[in-house]
Order: structure tokens, then sequence, then C-alpha cells
């Protein structure tokens, strides 16, 4: 089979579902077996956007919240959306600054990854922000965050331990990780 030939063909497709963030398409389908099907795909409007803020004394912030989607609480790095047309790292200082009242002065990106490719286009994109200056956080009226600063070995033990479940997190608190042990991320 070759990397660059889809393999499912497409006989029709239904819009289902759409507002301002998603849009839910089901498909009837030719499976690459040669099987009739359906396949729902969630579309994102939107980037989503991670920031791992890290200081001098390598400690970083978490943002903990009630998702909905879960029915749970969750303890993430600050994320949210950013717009597909705006540069992604202006999207991440404004989350940063939003949840947590941090300015960085250095950005870099870090990371890229589809979230659940199995049933979603999500894509994300994550930057380590250094160089931090405190201010006010001003979150968006939806949310209700608790914001907690930690050692970011501490984090590091909550993604370990399972503690930590979203996924833009963990793969973003590895990554540093990984960053660290390689002598690219240096105190």
């Amino acid at each position: 089979m070759s990397e660059n030939k889809n393999p499912w063909q497409i006989l029709s497709q239904r819009n289902i579902y759409d507002n301002s963030w998603i849009n839910v398409t089901e498909y009837d389908v030719i499976n690459p077996s040669g099987g009739k099907g359906i396949y729902g795909k969630v579309h994102f409007k939107n980037y989503a956007i991670g920031v791992i803020p890290l200081d001098e004394d390598w400690n970083t912030w978490l943002v903990g919240q009630y998702r909905f989607t879960i029915d749970g609480y969750s303890w993430e790095m600050p994320e949210g959306g950013g717009m597909v047309n705006a540069a992604p790292v202006e999207s991440a200082k404004r989350e940063l600054k939003e949840e947590t009242g941090l300015n960085a002065n250095e950005w870099t990106e870090i990371l890229r990854l589809h979230l659940s490719n199995s049933i979603s286009d999500e894509y994300s994109i994550i930057f380590l922000a250094r160089g931090l200056e405190e201010g006010i956080a001003m979150p968006e009226e939806t949310e209700k965050l608790v914001v907690k600063k930690l050692p970011f070995d501490e984090v590091y033990d909550m993604v370990k331990t399972g503690k930590i479940t979203d996924a833009m997190t963990i793969a973003a608190v590895q990554k540093i990780k990984l960053m660290m042990m390689e002598g690219l991320i240096k105190k």
C-alpha cells in the first residue's frame, strides 16, 4: 500500500452538525478492505494551541478546570483555540496571558500533533515559553480556572502517575523532558 494513495472511497457525504468551532460529517464509504460502511469525521475550525511556561527555576504553570466533555476535572497546560488564519504563536501568547497572566519574552515551537486522528482532524501546535513576567489572568467568561505554579519535575510525575490525562499536556511535558535530557533546554 502506498503512503500517498488514499485506500478509502467516498460514495456520499452528509453534513450532520455545524457550529462556529466544529463540523461533523458522515460519509458512506468503501473501506480499504472493500467493504461498505459509514465513517464520521469531526472537523475543527481552529488549531488547538498549548503552552508550557518554564521559568528560570524550572517551575511551570498548570490550569485546572472542570471539562464538560469528560464530566470531570482536568489539570492541563494553558491551552485553547487558535484561528487558522492567525500566527499560532500569537494565539499561544493570548492563551498564556488569559489563563495565567504570564507574558513571555522567548517562544519556541516544540511540537505539532493530531489529537485523535481516528475521528477528528484536530491539529495541535505547542510552544515552550521562557523569560516569563507575571501579570493578571483574564480568563474567558466560560472558564472557571485554578492556576498552580509547580516544579516541572512534579508536573512530570503527575504525567507518569496518570494524574494528568490531557493528551496535549502529556505530549508537551514528555517533549520538554526529552529536550532537557538531550541538553536542548538549559537552566
